[in-house]
């Protein structure tokens, strides 16, 4: 490595962490820094970079690793099931693009060859920009996020077509048919051939990497894979991320893909804030400044025909206007590729270094505005479904039927690995229950064999049409937040006494949905970290009691009740909900149980647990408030109240297995068989 370029990166680096930390002060993400620091070190400022191409090549690599890491994190589940939004929305979504720009160009005077270049540059987004601030926000498994990722990826594809394009339509170029076809299945025999060879030799590969126990080897056969993989697409004509892509999907079957994922990406990171800084390095400060009214008009302009554009694409595969809008506006944006295209525009004559540099400015502030349209676009969503409400209401959103046998069941909102462990314990339980899934992939494949309807949560209609009014509980199992706490309000609104249980990936939006009407909110975050520490206690043979214990007393702390007065009675469940460490819990009577044939006075629950039997079912009869004399049988369910530790604690005696009975005889209870007497 020279000596100036040394400089030129370490100056960088230092330049882009003063102004990441005011960008924090100011809560502004990470990646506009990065943009901003690219702006200061470009030519047209402190011109601190000299050799500017050298950068973009090192940032290329980023992108790289981000596709790379990005196939890693997709199963061949979801894969498959990306299909259809793939091919279907991302064709859709560039083909309408390339025809809606090249005929505002005819409309302009211009030639359809230098619209369709045009349209070319307005249908690619940047996967670095989108996936990256998903990642970060967490909503890369909802719908939305896997709807931006299909088309990102069809993009990525249509790279290639693209670039060979450019000299076909600057006429410089006379492509036969023939070598058309022998370029195609050239590239078709190469790549079949690689992937071939990977399925059948990548495993024993990373196997004897891994058997060699040096963390160096695994990540240099890490990065030889997925550089060595993007360069052979390249070489193909093909993009370099598209070649990191396939080898991080290669990989992702491996056994070892989490210590081949944790090694590489500090060095994503690095590579991918480079990838930032290059963009930014692109904006011609003095050329913004004499056009400033006409760049920041052409970007109002491209964002709203981008997303106007990209909307059908979604739509056209059955997901709501809401998912469409957010979709729409995460993806409004010029794409990374897209400065390799305009680059090679610029040299075959389809534009002048005006209109380059005009596209440059544009396709900066584009990127800088993307985070601020990923965070508003549940607004813009919320605020669009609002006014179609108001303007035409609608009878029927998302062929969701109106659910009018149906009273006192479970809504379930969701069809992922959740919501359908929540639908088969519903119905083994006997428990009424509907489901609501957004995917229509989903939907179909489920249909005819589970109660499910495809439809949009988030709308009142819908909720109205599954009965929430008639409902007793809502379970929502769904990724995305801003479409939780939209369901919440309204569920909240139509029906005040529903008991509502959120999903929600991170602790900090426990109390916030609290706030918004959830009786209960799981944080995935929270619950793993509970998971975790309870096996570790038992590894140190830490009694389960105390295990359950800690567990109880963590919840407590952490998921404090908010629950609103519907009406002047309460029930038994409200009236506990508001006593600090209290509960009621519901037991099975086992048959090894030393209570069965006791009567509640010989138990000794409340001295000896601290406890209390408040009602027992027996037989679809409930005793409320059983007498003393009151005899305990196999399968009686009884309901008992008192602090949750000691609830926890006492479950032993009712399930009543071998350790059950062991615990119970230290607590000085007496079995079943002395008491048989």
């Amino acid at each position: 490595m020279e000596g100036p370029f040394l400089y030129e990166i370490v100056i960088i680096f230092l330049l882009s962490i003063g102004v990441t930390l005011l960008c924090n002060r100011l809560r502004l993400p990470a990646t506009v820094g990065f943009l901003l620091t690219g702006v200061l070190c470009g030519p047209s400022l402190l011109g601190i970079v000299n050799d500017h191409q050298a950068i973009d090549q090192v940032a290329e690599i980023g992108v790289a690793m981000l596709l790379f890491t990005i196939g890693m994190e997709l199963s061949g589940d979801a894969l498959s099931r990306l299909k259809r939004p793939v091919f279907l929305g991302g064709s859709l979504q560039i083909g309408l693009t390339v025809l809606a720009v090249t005929g505002l160009a005819l409309l302009h005077g211009t030639s359809w060859q230098r619209g369709a270049f045009w349209g070319c540059l307005v249908a690619l987004s940047s996967s670095a920009i989108v996936l990256r601030i998903l990642q970060e926000r967490g909503t890369g498994s909802t719908p939305t996020g896997r709807l931006s990722l299909a088309i990102l990826v069809f993009q990525d594809i249509m790279v290639a077509p693209m670039l060979l394009c450019v000299p076909l339509l600057a006429g410089t170029l006379d492509l036969s048919l023939e070598h058309a076809v022998f370029s195609v299945l050239w590239v078709a025999l190469v790549l079949g051939g690689v992937l071939l060879l990977a399925h059948f030799g990548l495993n024993r590969l990373m196997e004897a990497v891994m058997r060699t126990r040096t963390r160096e080897i695994l990540l240099l056969t890490t990065l030889g894979l997925c550089l060595g993989m993007a360069l052979l697409t390249s070489a193909l004509g093909l993009s370099l991320s598209l070649g990191a892509f396939l080898a991080g999907l290669l990989l992702a079957r491996s056994q070892y893909s989490m210590s081949v994922i944790s090694g590489i990406l500090p060095y994503r990171d690095v590579f991918m804030s480079l990838f930032f800084i290059s963009v930014g390095m692109m904006l011609n400060v003095g050329y913004f400044a004499a056009h400033f009214m006409e760049i920041v008009l052409g970007t109002l302009l491209f964002v709203l025909i981008k997303s106007a554009l990209t909307l059908p694409a979604v739509l056209v595969q059955g997901y709501p206007l809401r998912a469409a809008i957010i979709t729409a506006l995460s993806l409004a944006q010029v794409g990374e590729f897209s400065f390799v295209l305009a680059a090679q525009g610029l040299s075959a004559g389809l534009f002048d270094m005006a209109a380059y540099q005009n596209f440059l400015a544009v396709s900066v502030l584009t990127m800088m505005l993307t985070p601020g349209l990923i965070a508003v676009a549940p607004r813009v969503a919320g605020a669009v479904e609002r006014l179609r409400r108001h303007g035409a209401p609608v009878a029927d959103e998302g062929g969701v039927k109106k659910q009018d046998g149906l009273e006192d069941h479970l809504i379930i909102v969701g069809f992922g690995i959740s919501g359908r462990h929540l639908a088969q314990v519903a119905h083994e339980s006997g428990i009424p229950y509907t489901i609501l899934e957004m995917n229509p992939e989903t939907v179909r494949r489920y249909r005819g064999k589970e109660p499910i309807a495809h439809g949009d949560a988030t709308q009142p209609v819908v909720l109205e049409h599954l009965g929430a009014e008639r409902a007793r509980v809502l379970a929502i199992v769904i990724s995305d937040p801003a479409a939780v706490r939209a369901i919440t309000i309204e569920a909240r609104r139509l029906n005040p006494n529903l008991y509502i249980v959120a999903r929600t990936r991170f602790v900090t939006e426990v109390t916030p949905l609290h706030h918004l009407g959830a009786n209960e909110v799981i944080s995935e975050e929270f619950e793993s970290s509970i998971e975790v520490f309870s096996h570790v206690l038992a590894q140190y043979l830490v009694p389960r009691q105390d295990i359950d214990a800690f567990a109880a007393h963590l919840r407590q702390a952490n998921y404090r009740m908010i629950r609103r007065m519907s009406s002047t009675v309460d029930s038994l469940t409200d009236v506990v909900g508001r006593l600090p460490d209290m509960g009621v819990q519901a037991m099975r009577v086992g048959p090894e149980s030393p209570l069965c044939g006791q009567e509640l006075r010989e138990c000794g629950l409340r001295p000896a647990y601290g406890v209390t039997v408040v009602a027992i079912l027996r037989h679809d009869e409930v005793e409320a408030s059983p007498g003393a004399h009151f005899r305990f049988a196999v399968d009686d369910v009884v309901y008992i109240f008192g602090r949750t530790d000691k609830l926890y604690a006492v479950k032993p005696v009712f399930s009543g297995p071998v350790r059950g009975q062991e615990e119970a005889a230290a607590q000085g209870f007496p079995s079943r068989s002395s008491s048989a007497g």
